[in-house]
């Protein structure tokens, strides 16, 4: 299987690497459901693509990612080299750049409003962003057949489902199939709270609360992916517990 890794080979590792992980980090916060979250990878997602960009305009690419001091200013004078770099990576995926991160520094993103809430849509937007901007970077690095540089053009930019189900106070984890102890640690996942065990049991839909606690959030515990507090019936995810989530491919959707 082709992968981004193979597509874009060209651009050194220092920079490939980690912005392949935040874009994959972005997509699984999308498919939890924490806007926010996405919002923050996208902001270090653009940093990382900024160097990708200033690298091949000026033909010398950093050992690893940094922030410009004026990020709008950086992704303008990238400009000047359109005629000998070409329009894609000089002009155009920077102005997407400078747009994505624009939202992300004066939006709703890490800051309190009395306003209606734009994460999710701004979520919406950071993530078609992302997928594009990517897609040009295969466009422009890949060495690939022309069919496997399309192939993962395409698997890049396919649409991608979000994971958990919202409204008021209820939650509903999007793929019957999962394990109740998959749908528990998808959704304290994507809480980033502590949970009443009663309100757990709800959202998977387990009906002997006995057995729940049981079979299942005890049996967390004991893994220590989770933290079980049987005196407040409180129960978050842990650190280990976020790691098996992001790396085991639990939000990964088969829809």
């Amino acid at each position: 299987m082709t992968t981004l890794q193979d597509a874009l080979k060209l651009v050194p590792a220092g920079l490939r690497d980690p912005l392949i992980e935040e874009f994959n980090q972005a997509l699984d916060e999308y498919r939890a459901a924490d806007w926010e979250k996405v919002g923050l990878k996208a902001g270090k997602f653009c940093e990382i693509a900024y160097c990708v960009c200033a690298g091949h305009a000026t033909g010398g690419y950093a050992s690893s990612p940094s922030k410009p001091g004026n990020f709008p200013q950086a992704c303008r004078d990238l400009e000047q080299h359109n005629g000998a770099k070409g329009r894609s990576l000089c002009m155009q995926v920077p102005k997407v750049l400078a747009a994505l991160y624009e939202l992300r520094n004066n939006r709703a993103i890490g800051h309190v409003s009395a306003e209606v809430s734009p994460n999710h849509m701004d979520a919406e937007l950071f993530l078609r962003g992302m997928k594009w901007v990517m897609g040009e970077f295969v466009r422009n690095f890949s060495q690939l057949p022309l069919n496997d540089s399309h192939a993962v053009v395409e698997a890049v930019t396919a649409r991608t489902f979000h994971m958990v189900w919202a409204s008021g106070d209820l939650r509903r984890v999007l793929e019957p199939a999962k394990t109740a102890s998959d749908k528990v640690m998808i959704l304290l996942y994507a809480e980033g709270k502590p949970v009443p065990v009663p309100q757990l049991q709800t959202w998977v839909e387990y009906k002997n609360g006995t057995d729940f606690k049981r079979k299942v959030i005890r049996a967390l515990h004991k893994k220590a992916w989770v933290q079980y507090d049987e005196k407040s019936g409180f129960v978050q995810i842990l650190p280990p517990g976020q790691a098996h989530v992001e790396k085991s491919g639990l939000l990964v959707s088969v829809i």
